[in-house]
């Protein structure tokens, strides 16, 4: 009976959580296709300020014949209007596919982004230890949250988001394939994989979080198993296995074929990718840069002789720790969003606050399960290839943090301006005076008040941008006629970030492709390749505590600027390529601080 009444008890709260989701989602809008001329006309105002007038005059003439009626485009245009209608979301799938599944580039620097967060108060392994344990307690707490359907609905501007991502986020993997990857979710609501992931030396652990009541286990129960776990990993392994994550796609997906042949390995990785999420205990680093540093390490681990053989990159959360302090996470993007990973650690944070009021069953734990690989002459081969492949891509990133302290957030909106796109007309402005030329831009737009909404690009400059810009710097132009100019570049910013183009341009080009026609000419045109190469990808960390967000640039003679603007100061990370001679991140870093500067002194002059 007591059985009975178990199963009972678990059926009614999957079901009342079922309920619950479904109330929800239906609550949210579904993503509405955009009318077609306004977005080529949107496209054709974006080109503006990037090409010469006859250039101009020549795409305007193939995007005219796209839009004309009766023409390709309105085809293609009502065949995304019946997918609308007949899918969950339109654009997300597709985009996902082909803009991290199908990317043969690898995950470390290109894809995966990395938060790096203020340092703890320790600087030893007994330290680093009850924090991740304190850590670990509190991902569990956000994930019980979560599965039970009592993490709140988030709301923007009042209307309710989409909070789909957030039970895709645990027990989840990107698997490499020859021609692309797939993502899969092995978590479930009920019987989900009850087993976290710690790395340390580059040895891989099996971790059990749950008690065989399903209760989580306490800090000073996962406290006494990370102790077991470092007193099994004493010494580095010879072989990182992890490393392999890093290479290029394809090159992974054969060697993921070669490695899981043998048994053991196949179990092994098999763990790693259905485990809740990884942690990776890293050991001391030399100190650098300080910012610098930790920023690095999370991102790619620091490289061979260093922490990168203590990552599984594949994996779409991992936490790292390290001896000295020094934390922060690092997710795969095919799964997880900015927004939903930021309320994760607001969470996680707040929990680290409580002190742990949960006393420890007395209850015999088993020993962690270290994971064995079998490594033959192939496999050995294929980790000598990705430990030089990855040494050769972090000895070209270029890294320079820096906190802007002389205002922040609350300045700019006293001039009733808009921060974000207060920071993108300095983003650009510095970008004008290093290279003395604008940009194609692209800033990471949310799209969760729709359902199944990932993401859109908002571009830049626009024309208000460009004459402001070409205006700063001249000592002919008047205070108060470069104030206007300014106000008047932050607002048609302001305006453009309400609706993306981006989406709207591939779903069209991809519905074309679907239906086996040949690529359309708008899409083949020299400007609409100009206007995609993105030398400047930004993004805002949409956090509530002073964390540094980097990643690396889309293409080769890019940047990558990410930025955290607070209340009176702003965190920036910049990255750029030490192979292409044009970019310098420092030299970029150095320009933003003047710049942002100079913006002060336009509104502030000091006498």
């Amino acid at each position: 009976f007591k059985k009975y009444k178990s199963h009972l008890s678990e059926f009614l709260t999957l079901s009342v959580q079922a309920a619950l989701r479904q109330a929800h989602s239906s609550s949210v809008r579904p993503q509405p296709v955009p009318p077609l001329l306004q977005t080529l006309q949107r496209y054709l105002t974006a080109l503006e300020p990037l090409l010469p007038p006859e250039e101009l005059e020549h795409t305007r003439g193939i995007v005219q014949k796209f839009g004309c009626p009766g023409g390709l485009g309105e085809n293609l245009q009502r065949e995304l209007i019946k997918r609308a209608e007949h899918s969950h979301n339109w654009i997300s799938d597709w985009w996902v596919q082909w803009a991290y599944l199908e990317c043969r580039q690898p995950l470390a620097v290109h894809s995966n982004p990395a938060i790096s967060l203020p340092k703890r108060d320790f600087t030893d392994w007994r330290g680093q230890l009850v924090f991740a344990s304190k850590l670990i307690a509190g991902l569990l707490d956000f994930k019980a949250q979560v599965d039970s359907g009592r993490l709140g609905v988030e709301y923007m501007r009042g209307q309710p988001l989409c909070m789909e991502l957030f039970p895709q986020l645990f027990s989840s993997c990107r698997i490499p394939g020859p021609k692309h990857d797939h993502v899969i979710h092995y978590g479930r609501p009920r019987r989900g994989p009850a087993h976290i992931t710690v790395v340390r030396n580059y040895q891989f652990f099996q971790l059990d979080v749950y008690n065989s009541d399903g209760t989580p286990l306490t800090e000073s129960q996962i406290h006494a198993q990370l102790l077991r776990i470092r007193s099994q990993s004493w010494k580095t392994d010879k072989q990182p296995m992890g490393i392999l994550t890093s290479e290029h796609r394809h090159t992974w997906g054969q060697a993921y074929t070669r490695l899981l042949r043998d048994k053991i390995n196949k179990e092994s990785v098999r763990l790693i990718e259905k485990s809740i999420f990884t942690l990776c205990l890293d050991s001391p680093v030399m100190r650098i840069s300080d910012e610098n540093r930790m920023a690095a390490q999370i991102l790619h681990g620091g490289g061979t002789f260093s922490n990168s053989g203590n990552r599984w990159f594949d994996k779409t959360l991992q936490f790292v720790v390290g001896e000295d302090g020094s934390w922060g996470l690092l997710y795969e993007h095919a799964t997880a969003e900015g927004p939903p990973i930021a309320t994760l650690l607001d969470h996680v944070l707040d929990y680290c606050k409580k002190p742990d009021r949960m006393r420890a069953p007395l209850i015999p734990l088993p020993m962690p399960k270290k994971l064995y690989f079998y490594i033959n002459s192939e496999i050995k081969w294929d980790l000598e290839m990705a430990k030089q492949n990855l040494d050769i891509l972090i000895n070209d990133l270029d890294i320079k943090c820096f906190n802007f302290q002389r205002f922040g957030k609350d300045l700019v909106k006293q001039l009733k301006l808009s921060p974000n796109s207060f920071i993108q007309v300095a983003i650009q402005l510095a970008y004008y005076r290093v290279h003395s030329e604008v940009c194609a831009a692209c800033d990471i737009a949310s799209l969760r008040m729709f359902r199944g909404g990932r993401t859109d690009y908002i571009r830049s400059p626009t024309n208000q941008m460009l004459s402001f810009i070409r205006a700063f710097d001249d000592d002919a132009v008047s205070r108060e006629a470069k104030v206007q100019l300014l106000r008047e570049a932050v607002d048609a910013y302001s305006i453009l970030t309400e609706q993306g183009i981006d989406r709207h341009l591939l779903g069209l080009k991809l519905q074309a492709i679907e239906e086996g026609l040949s690529v359309p000419r708008i899409f083949m045109d020299t400007a609409y390749g100009l206007a995609t190469h993105w030398k400047l990808r930004t993004g805002q960390v949409p956090a509530n505590t002073d964390s540094v967000m980097c990643f690396g640039p889309l293409v080769p003679d890019g940047y990558a600027v990410c930025y955290n603007p607070q209340q009176d100061h702003v965190h920036f990370s910049i990255t750029a390529f030490n192979c292409c001679e044009e970019t310098n991140a420092e030299k970029l870093a150095l320009t933003l601080e003047r710049s942002l500067h100079d913006l002060q002194e336009l509104f502030q002059p000091t006498v």
